[in-house]
């Protein structure tokens, strides 16, 4: 009997990637798509087709994504108008942890109730929310609710869910759903940002699942939380925040299953971005106060992971105003050339080859722009000048020194860019590594045409930036290669609490990094090897880990991390119920819906762990997992005066872990 075959997919900011694996034969084959960002459907579609066709389409057991949907939505602001009903909060909660910045315009309805931190209930008045009802059924498309200390006790939160299902049919969050941790505000907080997420996950989820069933694939579809573990799909669904970071906890999964290595630094380099993070112990260490996503901390467990504007399609800029012409790359994302001409060679070619035959260079040679797939139909609330300008550019690539008529009209077409609705096209890393012939797969052509234009432009001394296109990549690859060890040395150095240290202004590791001599000299290392994943990290991370003075891993699917570890995971769920003694002779046992009183410890601390691990198992179940066993941990608070013991709070946390369901070969 084979063993069964698994399909991981993951939808990156440039490319989606496909897997198929198999736990005894590891990789069986791997695609990439573009990722389509107006549908990311499509892209999925493209690169789940090719592997299937590569394989000869067998029989699949269990589909597993990660995406990066829910974190660019909240980073770009996006997502459904939602409704926040509050319980037993006041209007000034909402100035507390950026809520009201949350909440905009969004609706909000007040209600009296909740409890106190015993679980004890004041009385619930749901009048307010009663009265909102059929408005908020055709204004919002989801709802959240967040009741004052429903982590202890659920039932005001429960009651208001079911009235609201009742009346409008909405999709509904409740707090208590999504942590177990106290601090309203800001549960609240992760609360509204889920139901703001509900219909676009549910949109990708949706689209997937039909194009898995239309080639006749029956198998558990799961979905990488931020954290790393795997998720139903329909649990994904209602608790879409937990997939915030899910795309960067994959390539951590993904690397420690492919390397082997239970500590590392692991540097995920994209086409977009840069994510670093820390593997210990054989899992990535997770951020203790939750994930920071679109400027709002929320309460979600999430791989501590830190993110740069740096990637293989990041921007080269050239800064001549110096006597000695410098330069810099990123933050954007731009099209590289040698990918414009690959997918529209006839623009683009005779646009560059008509710019290297003048003889003045242009600051705007190289430089192309286009519509974003159906750019024009996001095309609200522009200025009349920015709709004019939209409206000279379609689907093919426009050279920028034709379609701009005027200097102003540069800050034009980048407004229409951050809005999503154009893409530039220019030199980037990508084509570098095209000009040296260390990547092959688009127009190197258009790559070198390209270099030569910027190769050819001036200092401020007037001296070429570079002796030709080929002089131009290198100091393209090496300025990628010392930006991505600051970034790294930025990273660890934060992970070690020393954030007041800048390696890209600090002189001593500029000195350390160069290999300065000096009577003095400075040296580091990290005292961890360096795992480089991505499509292009075997082209850069030897290099990168050789001025970091640490050993290079870098593993063989390393262009496929993340898809890997979307299959490889394994299903965790965490329930904490806590113990508190507000009076003599009386031990309240609150969480997992549960809120009970008891006479003594003994009796109370068994009950808690008999609900935290009953109710890890059946969330665990519920997410997918396949016979989870159970870990029990405690905290207990009982300071020992006068010899006399007091017990004052205990914390009982049950883990669920184990494989997730498949179908059976």
């Amino acid at each position: 009997m084979t063993a069964p075959l698994f399909l991981g997919i993951d939808t990156g900011g440039t490319y989606t990637d496909a897997v198929l694996f198999s736990e005894t034969e590891g990789v069986v084959a791997k695609a990439k798509s573009l990722t389509t960002r107006h549908d990311l459907a499509i892209g999925i579609e493209g690169a789940v087709s090719q592997v299937l066709e590569d394989s000869g389409a067998p029989a699949i057991h269990l589909v597993s994504l990660s995406t990066t949907l829910a974190t660019n939505a909240l980073v770009e602001g996006q997502g459904g108008r939602a409704a926040l009903v509050m319980i037993g909060f006041g209007p000034n909660d909402l100035q507390r942890d950026g809520l009201g910045d949350a909440l905009g315009q969004d609706p909000v309805i007040f209600a009296e109730g909740g409890h106190n931190v015993h679980g004890r209930e004041n009385a619930l008045n749901l009048t307010p929310l009663d009265a909102a009802l059929d408005r908020l059924k055709t204004d919002v498309e989801a709802v959240a609710i967040a009741g004052y200390f429903a982590v202890r006790n659920p039932a005001h939160e429960i009651a208001a869910r079911d009235l609201v299902r009742e009346r409008t049919g909405l999709p509904v969050t409740c707090s208590h759903e999504l942590s177990s941790r106290l601090g309203g505000p800001r549960r609240a907080l992760t609360t509204l940002l889920n139901a703001r997420l509900v219909a676009m996950i549910d949109a990708l989820i949706g689209s997937t699942e039909t194009y898995l069933k239309r080639r006749g694939i029956d198998a558990p579809l799961m979905v990488v939380r931020g954290d790393g573990a795997l998720i139903a799909s329909r649990v994904a669904r209602s608790r879409p925040i937990e997939t915030i970071l899910s795309g960067p906890a994959a390539s951590i999964v993904g690397a420690h299953h492919l390397t082997g290595t239970a500590n590392g630094v692991v540097s995920d380099i994209g086409g977009t971005t840069t994510d670093i993070a820390i593997l210990e112990d054989g899992r990535p260490r997770l951020d203790p106060d939750g994930a920071v996503v679109g400027g709002f901390r929320t309460m979600v467990e999430a791989v501590a992971m830190r993110t740069f504007g740096l990637g293989g399609d990041s921007e080269v800029h050239v800064d001549e105003t110096g006597l000695e012409a410098r330069l810099s790359l990123g933050p954007r994302r731009v099209v590289p050339l040698s990918l414009a001409a690959d997918l529209d060679p006839g623009p683009v070619l005779e646009a560059l080859d008509r710019q290297r035959q003048s003889r003045q260079p242009g600051r705007l040679d190289g430089r192309f722009a286009r519509l974003t797939g159906p750019g024009s139909q996001a095309a609200t609330g522009l200025q009349p000048h920015e709709t004019a300008l939209l409206e000279r550019l379609n689907d093919r690539f426009a050279p920028l020194d034709r379609l701009l008529r005027a200097t102003p009209q540069r800050a034009t077409l980048d407004r229409l860019v951050a809005r999503g609705l154009a893409q530039i096209a220019g030199v980037t890393p990508s084509d570098a590594m095209h000009i040296m012939s260390r990547q092959t797969n688009w127009n190197r052509e258009a790559a070198l045409a390209g270099g030569a234009l910027m190769a050819r432009r001036k200092s401020g001394a007037g001296k070429p930036v570079a002796e030709n296109a080929e002089a131009l990549a290198a100091m393209i690859i090496d300025r990628l290669t010392r930006r991505s060890a600051e970034m790294i040395l930025s990273a660890c150095l934060a992970e070690d609490g020393r954030t007041a240290i800048d390696p890209a202004s600090s002189p001593p590791i500029g000195d350390a990094l160069a290999r300065r001599p000096g009577i003095v000299r400075f040296s580091l290392a990290l005292d961890r090897p360096l795992i480089g994943l991505g499509a292009s990290a075997g082209s850069y991370y030897p290099a990168v880990a050789d001025m970091l003075d640490s050993p290079a891993i870098i593993p063989a699917d390393a262009d496929v991390a993340n898809a890997i570890g979307a299959v490889v995971g394994q299903v965790r769920a965490t329930i904490e119920v806590v113990v508190s003694h507000p009076q003599d002779e009386i031990f309240v046992v609150n969480g997992a819906t549960v809120s009970e009183r008891h006479g003594n410890e003994h009796e109370a601390m068994g009950r808690a762990r008999d609900v935290s691990r009953a109710a890890a198992v059946d969330a665990a179940v519920a997410a997918g997992a396949l016979d989870p066993a159970v870990t029990l941990s405690e905290e207990i608070v009982a300071p020992v005066m006068d010899g006399t013991r007091t017990f004052i709070e205990a914390r009982v946390s049950a883990t669920a872990s184990g494989r997730p369901r498949t179908v059976r070969p």
